[in-house]
């Protein structure tokens, strides 16, 4: 698939109704979404044939952009049940299977690598400090191939930091810089747009732990 076509497709995708703030619930754009998994499959090979975890899948854009790659299997995960109420009619619109999980990430039991490649669209940690590094420890602990993840530039040297001395990352790579669109949602905002610079990260998990 072709990325334009990709980016149309998400496009079309169904985005949230009820958005809360204190989970930081924006919608990730067609077009920085269809670059993540574009660059993921086309130049690592992470996606097509893998088991693909959606972490805070919210309306499930990432997951379902996975599935059109052809993932051999995706779960998506999120603590919001409406999220996933569309989430899951996003999926059948598109007649894909994608399981959808709700629990925190936070309290996922989930021990050794039990899926390939982790996508996700973290909280920035701006509602609750450390929010986004809580996600990429969890995603870390569970995938044995790659997690590729955006995060605010502003703290790139943190997140490269704390990747690599804290959670044993073998390696924590800046693929690209992308803008973040980010709509007027809530009632603090003050401009109908903002755009936040993101990287979009690909990091690969310890392989000398022990897998369970």
């Amino acid at each position: 698939m072709k990325l334009k076509q990709l980016e149309i497709l998400l496009g079309n995708l169904k985005q949230f109704t009820n958005p809360k703030v204190d989970l930081e619930q924006y919608p990730t754009g067609s077009h920085i979404a269809s670059r993540l998994l574009y660059m993921a499959e086309n130049t690592y090979g992470d996606i097509s044939g893998k088991v693909v975890a959606d972490f805070g899948c919210g309306c499930g854009t990432l997951g379902i952009a996975s599935a059109l790659l052809d993932a051999e299997y995706v779960i998506g995960i999120d603590v919001d049940s409406q999220s996933l109420e569309t989430a899951l009619s996003n999926a059948e619109e598109f007649e894909l299977d994608m399981d959808l999980v709700q629990c925190d990430i936070s309290s996922l039991s989930w021990k050794g690598a039990k899926v390939d490649t982790v996508v996700m669209n973290p909280p920035f940690g701006t509602r609750r400090k450390g929010s986004d590094m809580d996600f990429l420890s969890a995603a870390l602990k569970v995938a044995s191939v790659a997690v590729y993840s955006l995060h605010k530039t502003t703290t790139r040297d943190h997140v490269k930091r704390t990747a690599l001395r804290e959670f044993a990352a073998e390696r924590a790579e800046v693929l690209c810089e992308l803008r973040f669109d980010v709509p007027r949602m809530y009632k603090f905002h003050k401009k109908k747009e903002v755009d936040i610079a993101v990287d979009l990260w690909r990091f690969v998990p310890d392989s000398s732990r022990k897998l369970v």
